[in-house]
């Protein structure tokens, strides 16, 4: 990855960030439960192994769980390079081959955009950034590579293919 490649941050819900936060208020009572417990611990039993483990283990769940959320919170995005999409949600790397992406379909209905791997569409990621973005991003994936199909469809045509089904 170069700094000069498009980067496209997550676009996530308010219900996302408020499960977020959440998280984050649980880790936080977590540790300062964890916390207190242990230093009575400290007063009492301190010869115990089962209990040096169990804190050890509380203490590194609390944090890496809140380092996770953070990174999540942070560092999601979607970055394209001249021969892989790369989906980064925090830690979590994922990469595709720009040959492999046979076509990108915007939703204009549902106002989703999908990139297709396959010509049954079975294989599928859904592009989840703002709006106002899904030009932007499809024209960096054609530009790196001409051979992706794009399409969309109207609210109308999505509502006809729902009856369908």
């Amino acid at each position: 990855m170069e700094k000069n490649d498009p980067r496209y941050p997550f676009k996530f819900t308010p219900m996302m960030l408020i499960l977020f936060l959440l998280g984050l208020a649980l880790c936080a009572a977590g540790f300062g439960l964890t916390l207190w417990r242990f230093l009575n611990f400290l007063k009492e039993d301190i010869g115990n192994i089962y209990g040096w483990m169990q804190y050890v283990i509380l203490f590194f769940v609390s944090v890496f769980l809140a380092a996770l959320i953070i990174a999540m919170l942070i560092r999601s995005q979607y970055v394209i390079t001249d021969k892989h999409l790369i989906v980064q949600f925090g830690f979590i790397r994922q990469k595709y081959e720009l040959k492999q992406i046979y076509s990108v379909h915007l939703f204009k209905g549902l106002n989703k955009l999908a990139v297709y791997f396959d010509d049954f569409k079975t294989k599928y990621t859904v592009i989840v950034v703002k709006d106002a973005w899904y030009e932007d991003f499809v024209h960096a994936l054609l530009q790196r590579n001409p051979k992706i199909g794009f399409s969309f469809s109207t609210p109308e045509e999505e509502e006809e293919f729902k009856k369908k089904k």
